[in-house]
């Protein structure tokens, strides 16, 4: 197995929790200062307070799902930067749309070059870029970590098969970085065109599927696949190492699984909502909402790798129902759980003969009318409530789950 090269993968779980507590403050600090965001939010936050993820838990949540409505009233960056857009290296627009910057010019600023060092890649690899470059960042994110690997770059981008193909084989490319599915496009092209592509020997994929028959097409053809997960707001979250087990969390982001919904995080094992924390002091995250679904695994990587490891992507955690023409949002139905101190509830909506119906599963004992009122008077939808036994509900992260058909 590829081992570990950076010390701070394997350091002892005390050692990194307090660097990232560290982290934490430093960056509360700065951005309660420099940005209009987090000014407002983390004002009655006395950083010195800032000591463990119970402390963590009791900062607000900012919502992927927010970002939209929150930039287009103060653009570009919805007062969540230090700097204006004329000061950053790179802007982007992501679908949404979302605007993200590139804070600086120099280095590893995503962070990826732990995925493609998970992965084997060093100097003298040439990677295959087929990650977009145009509009969004992931094209950029995957170059500068390669380059600040000592690679050479191929800046394909995405589409036009025949030329990818040309140039893989021309340059003789060893590493392709790109959705799942585009590298077998490229591979089977150049096999109907009598010139097969041999030089690929491992790829780092993701913003895709990948299904078992398709990493299994690879391993076939001599090409090792791994996964990296990321987001354009935060960066590298998770990747892969060749264990296949999971994915080690990037060791400068701090990664909370909570109840979608809320900010309260689940225990290990559970299905929860990813949140992320990262510190860039010109444009920090502080406990994002990526709206993904995922769980930790118990234990340690086989590679020696000591960060905490999740299951990888579960689903979304933005279950949002529209029922009887009224939006009803898992953040309801979190304050209905709270409100009397239930640990688990789902909210079943169904449909019979044209009409919706709501029924709230809550896990225990307890009282169903009180609860059904807070639910009418939350929602503004009456619904019956119903409970059942200490774990009954499935661990799938579902807070609402819709059961009508499309």
């Amino acid at each position: 197995m590829t081992p570990a090269t950076d010390s701070h993968e394997t350091r002892p779980s005390d050692e990194r929790e307090a660097a990232l507590m560290e982290a934490l403050r430093g960056i509360v600090s700065a951005a309660h200062k420099t940005t209009v965001h987090y000014g407002r939010t983390l004002a009655n936050v006395d950083v010195a307070d800032l000591k463990s993820r119970a402390d963590l838990a009791k900062l607000p949540i900012l919502r992927k799902s927010d970002l939209i409505a929150q930039q287009e009233a103060a653009p570009p960056f919805g007062g969540l930067a230090a700097n204006d857009a004329a000061a950053m290296a790179r802007l982007f627009l992501s679908p949404g749309p979302i605007a993200e910057p590139q804070t600086g010019a120099q280095g590893d600023p995503w962070r990826f070059g732990r995925a493609l060092a998970a992965l084997g890649v060093s100097k003298g690899d040439i990677v295959h870029n087929c990650f977009s470059y145009h509009l969004t960042p992931a094209g950029f994110m995957v170059d500068a970590a390669a380059a600040s690997l000592g690679c050479a770059v191929f800046p394909g981008g995405v589409g036009n098969t025949a030329a990818q193909a040309q140039a893989m084989r021309r340059f003789g490319a060893t590493v392709y970085v790109g959705t799942p599915d585009y590298l077998r496009t490229i591979l089977e092209a150049a096999d109907e065109e009598g010139a097969p592509i041999t030089s690929v020997t491992r790829a780092l994929v993701s913003g895709g599927p990948l299904f078992p028959a398709m990493r299994d097409w690879y391993t076939a053809r001599g090409i090792r696949v791994q996964q990296g997960y990321g987001t354009a707001d935060v960066g590298l979250i998770g990747y892969e190492t060749e264990a296949l087990d999971g994915m080690v969390v990037e060791e400068d982001a701090l990664v909370e699984i909570v109840r979608p919904g809320t900010g309260d995080p689940v225990q290990e094992g559970e299905i929860g909502e990813v949140v992320v924390t990262t510190f860039d002091p010109v444009y920090p995250m502080i406990r994002f909402a990526t709206g993904d679904l995922s769980a930790v695994l118990p234990g340690p990587c086989p590679t020696g790798r000591t960060n905490m490891r999740l299951a990888g992507w579960k689903g979304r955690a933005d279950q949002t129902a529209k029922v009887k023409g009224m939006f009803v949002h898992p953040e309801q139905v979190a304050r209905v759980a709270k409100a009397h101190g239930l640990h688990r509830v789902r909210l079943e909506v169904s449909e019979s003969e044209g009409r919706d119906s709501m029924v709230l599963l809550c896990e225990g004992q307890g009282d169903a009318d009180a609860v059904a009122e807070t639910l009418h008077r939350e929602c503004r939808l009456k619904g019956e409530v119903s409970f059942t036994g200490a774990d009954a509900l499935p661990n799938d992260g579902k807070v609402i789950d819709d059961r009508r058909a499309l």
